[in-house]
């Protein structure tokens, strides 16, 4: 296990021939007009929530998309700011996107190409190659930036997620005193799956310029080299798991991702989290004996569907619970101009509206819908509430979800129902673990989750958090570095 302190000493003495910067599409903070009012919030995403105490704990440069309708405020001329707002450990740069790129790179060629492609939930990918000519452009305009703050220092450059595939190798080409990694936050598909891509040769031409590419399981890794393996030209050192091309070589490595655990779990200790739940049990009068939650963006990869039909049957086959359980379900709105989004959207909304009809007793309903973006604070204390947790993602390469709710439990008690198809099932093994697609299995996690006595509940939820504490997001950061500072610079 490694803490905060610890992971500032490792980068100070690993990182101090080096500039760091961290790139990624998201950014770590959002500023927004509230009234006339510029406030910041953090943007509902497991990458910055993250990466956002690694770059606490080591400093440097984040580079990043500003999405705020108030970033452009409270930037410096340099498109600069330093973060976190109430205690700026960082600097935050921010890239600015037309509408147009936005929607060929992110919206388009991101979440409309590779997400699907890489997720294989029986979503067609689409391909466009207007999208994806936007989405070269943008990756050069991300390397400019990037390139712009190295000038000719020695830098160690953290590249984030599918975004920015290009990105190493145009940094590369005009910047060649740098290292660089890339982390990939979603699963990669089998050759297969992958080969329908129609640049797929140029998206692994992009990544393979990076010293070493990262994901969270094995498998994924497996994965990425017999791709490689099959469309490239190179040699693949399976022992060193190394790929060699035009004289370079890249390191594949797997690295779980985690939480910051003794943060979440301080957070959760606090008096404003018991505040918290008392005015979330008087809003939606959450006094239910049996409370479960399910946290998402509103994704089709989430199996929100799934889940939701698992509520019904279990209430169908169990009226016992009938008054005495309620499901809240809250849902973070996403990529809202995609036709998939929209598609899942109504969805849920139109199950869920049948569910609580079907079931309803006087002011009772089985599922409670928040469809909005909530604070960490009241996430936690919906965590808090919870009896136990559904994370049914059909298809995922970690969810910090779960690692989140396992923090969040301060009493010891609890119960995660969790994905066998999520990275986090290879570590959570004491979670419920079922096949999402299988509604069936589902309900019987949930009579097994409603009945499960306490101390088999507490042997579980114990093992868990020993899990999570052990693997933290520093332990994460640290594994990286660590194995980035075995590179020497290059010469040029």
């Amino acid at each position: 296990m490694m803490d905060k302190s610890e992971l500032q000493r490792l980068a100070q003495d690993k990182l101090k021939d080096y500039l760091f910067i961290v790139v990624s599409n998201r950014e770590p903070y959002i500023h927004s007009w509230v009234g006339e009012e510029i406030r910041y919030s953090r943007p509902a995403s497991g990458l910055t929530v993250a990466l956002d105490p690694v770059m606490q704990a080591c400093g440097g440069i984040w580079i990043a998309y500003g999405s705020g309708d108030a970033d452009r405020e409270v930037v410096d001329k340099e498109d600069k700011i330093s973060v976190p707002p109430e205690a700026p450990q960082y600097i935050l740069k921010r890239l600015w996107l037309s509408k147009e790129e936005e929607e060929g790179y992110y919206d388009g060629f991101s979440n409309q190409a590779l997400w699907p492609l890489c997720h294989i939930v029986h979503v067609k990918p689409k391909f466009d190659e207007k999208d994806w000519n936007t989405y070269k452009e943008v990756n050069q305009r991300f390397a400019d930036a990037v390139c712009a703050e190295v000038g000719e220092k020695n830098a160690f450059v953290f590249i984030q997620d599918y975004h920015l595939t290009l990105l190493a190798r145009k940094i590369k080409e005009h910047c060649p005193r740098v290292i660089s990694a890339q982390f990939w936050h979603i699963p990669w598909p089998n050759y297969e799956a992958f080969r329908i891509c129609p640049w797929h040769e140029e998206i692994l031409d992009g990544l393979l310029a990076n010293d070493l590419v990262g994901f969270h399981i094995l498998h994924h890794c497996n994965n990425f080299l017999e791709t490689v393996d099959r469309i490239l030209e190179c040699r693949i050192e399976r022992e060193k798991y190394a790929i060699v091309r035009k004289g370079h070589s890249t390191f594949v490595r797997p690295f779980p991702i985690s939480v910051d655990f003794h943060e979440v779990s301080g957070r959760a200790s606090g008096e404003e989290v018991t505040k918290e739940m008392e005015r979330l049990r008087h809003q939606y009068d959450l006094r239910q004996e049996f409370i479960s939650i399910g946290i998402d963006r509103l994704d089709y990869t989430k199996g929100i569907p799934e889940r939701l039909k698992a509520i019904d049957l279990f209430l169908s086959k169990n009226p016992e619970y009938e008054g005495r359980f309620t499901f809240v379900q809250v849902g973070e709105p996403s990529r809202v101009h995609i036709d998939e989004y929209k598609k899942i959207n109504e969805e849920i909304g139109e199950l869920i509206d049948e569910i609580n009809w079907r079931h309803f007793r006087g002011r009772w309903r089985p599922i409670l819908y928040i469809k909005e973006h909530l604070s960490p604070l009241t996430l936690v204390a919906l965590q808090r509430l919870a009896n136990f947790s559904i994370v049914s993602s059909l298809h995922d390469g970690m969810n910090l979800v779960a690692k989140e709710f396992v923090s969040s439990r301060l009493d010891g008690d609890g119960i995660l129902i969790l994905s066998r198809f999520t990275g986090a099932a290879q570590e959570l093994t004491e979670a419920l673990l079922v096949n999402p697609y299988s509604v069936d299995a589902i309900t019987e996690a949930i009579k097994k989750a409603v009945e499960m006595p306490e101390d088999e509940r507490r042997r579980r939820m114990s093992k868990l958090r020993a899990v999570v504490q052990e693997n933290n997001v520093y332990s994460w950061a640290g594994n990286i570095i660590s194995e980035i500072a075995k590179f020497e610079f290059p010469e040029g």
